[in-house]
């Protein structure tokens, strides 16, 4: 990946070797590793601040939007402004079976980028 992003393909961050460019863009997922099944569970979604590299959400640089996923099915969609403090948010689902919980983020300027976390259902 040159500059350490692609614009036309998927982003994702190799936790292990992260750039400032990975760590500002790629979105966090912080979620109970296991829940109750059917019980609703917070997910709280952010992009960046890993390792304290923000992301600037400002006219020409923003996270327009972070998609949620379980697996390939879409749970939801938030949509940030352009002048938000934090590229963040809270959202409330609840699951029926284990799932990989997906998020993916969209930058104006650096594109789309994704990351995930298993969540056991007892």
């Amino acid at each position: 990946m040159a500059e350490g992003f692609s614009l036309t393909e998927m982003n994702r961050a190799d936790p292990t070797n992260l750039t400032d460019m990975m760590r500002k863009h790629t979105p966090v997922i912080e979620a109970p590793d296991q829940v109750k099944t059917g019980e609703p569970f917070a997910v709280a979604l952010k992009v960046g601040g890993i390792e304290g590299v923000n992301h600037p959400n400002l006219l020409g640089h923003w996270i327009n939007w972070v998609d949620l996923y379980a697996g390939d099915r879409l749970l939801a969609r938030t949509e940030l402004a352009p002048v938000a403090s934090q590229p963040e948010a809270t959202l409330h689902i609840a699951l029926e079976q284990p799932a990989t919980l997906r998020a993916v983020a969209y930058c104006n300027l650096h594109g789309v980028w994704e990351s995930t976390k298993a969540v056991a259902v007892k």
